[in-house]
């Protein structure tokens, strides 16, 4: 949904018309219910300049953060990595990588967690099939990239994004030895609709993820580690608390997951400009129009069905999903959860920001696990 078509239905409902209110929360609902593939956030920034190795872009709150991060403009993907200087109007940032044509002072780019792009073969050039989960709506495609142990790593990703989101964590899981099928759910480019074309915020969409699971053990898995961004971490943390195979689940990572609902919609609504009040009215509406089991969430939320361990990570600066859920949840069942922190990134970036730190979180949790 465009900037523009918000803007609009914020100022029919500002003129009071009861009919345009009730249209403003269906179209800020629409927000959450089907979300666009977009970059960090951070909207579009320009180049100033580039020189060897730098280049350097509008300064805003987001080009500023810490860490390894992509522009992306059309015709073009370059990775970007520490900040070298600022000015009161740009950031000159290390330019590391450029995908294509080189960016141009006046060139537009969005910034992006996407600093890999491709598949696992041609981004990191590690062997794998293009293979399907055969779901309840029907196939969906998905990546298998082989391992020899006998517990699977089933990766799903958020929405507005895709199984490319896996691929800087790849190398780490690849080096467990570990078998990794990277899917796609209802809704995704390539797979099936939902009946109603929206999403529901895994209230459904945990049953394709419970269909990945049937397929890697079918296939010879013993055991499955679940791990998901954003709504795809809320989807595994359904998925090992509601499937038939829940016994099978040895693990959890949970990377930026939605654990507040309402908190989540509002927030969303409002990067977008929307203000506080119609923002309530999306969230009431996505509610109704998505069929959501709040209740079912909340609990979730607190951990009343977790049952193995865990690795959840979130940081206080994630303009999307509350960090005081995740601390909730970590607090709540300080038995199973391992809570890593990363101050400084945002949604779904916690690689991002510091892939170091992220990484050696993640291998001590695998290593007990394996």
């Amino acid at each position: 949904m465009r900037r523009g078509t918000v803007v609009a239905v914020v100022a029919a409902s500002v003129a009071g018309a009861a009919g345009a209110a009730l249209l403003a929360g269906r179209v800020v609902s629409e927000i959450s219910l089907r979300p666009r593939r977009v970059g960090s956030g951070a909207g579009v920034l320009r180049v100033h300049s580039t020189a060897a190795g730098r280049v350097a872009l509008t300064r805003t709150p987001q080009s500023t953060r810490r860490g390894t991060y992509a522009v992306e403009w059309p015709g073009g993907h370059a990775v970007v990595g520490e900040v070298l200087e600022t000015t009161s109007q740009t950031v000159v940032r290390r330019l590391e990588r450029v995908d294509g044509t080189p960016p141009t002072a006046g060139t537009k780019v969005r910034l992006t967690p996407q600093v890999l792009t491709g598949d696992p073969r041609t981004a990191l050039g590690l062997d794998f099939v293009e293979t399907w989960v055969r779901g309840e709506l029907g196939p969906m495609p998905a990546w298998y990239v082989p391992g020899i142990r006998d517990m699977w790593v089933i990766a799903v990703h958020g929405p507005g994004a895709d199984r490319q989101q896996v691929l800087p964590v790849l190398p780490l899981l690849h080096s467990f030895k570990l078998p990794v099928l990277a899917i796609t759910y209802r809704n995704d480019d390539g797979a099936p609709p939902s009946p109603d074309g929206i999403g529901h915020f895994g209230e459904t969409e945990w049953r394709d993820v419970e269909a990945a699971i049937r397929l890697a053990l079918q296939d010879g898995a013993r055991h499955v580690l679940l791990y998901g961004w954003s709504l795809g971490a809320t989807m595994a943390l359904q998925a090992a608390a509601r499937s038939s195979w829940s016994d099978t689940v040895r693990g959890l990572v949970l990377d930026s997951p939605v654990l507040d609902w309402h908190s989540t919609v509002r927030r969303q609504a409002t990067r977008r400009g929307v203000p506080a009040a119609l923002a309530e009215l999306g969230v009431r509406a996505a509610e109704g129009r998505s069929g959501v089991d709040v209740d079912a969430l909340d609990r979730l939320s607190r951990g009343d069905s977790l049952h193995v361990p865990t690795l959840l990570v979130h940081g206080p600066d994630d303009t999307v999903t509350s960090a005081a859920a995740a601390e909730r949840l970590a607090g709540s069942r300080e038995d199973l959860v391992t809570l890593h922190t990363v101050p400084g990134a945002e949604h779904t970036a916690m690689w991002n920001a510091d892939p170091r730190g992220y990484e050696e979180a993640l291998r001590r949790f695998l290593t007990p696990l394996v």
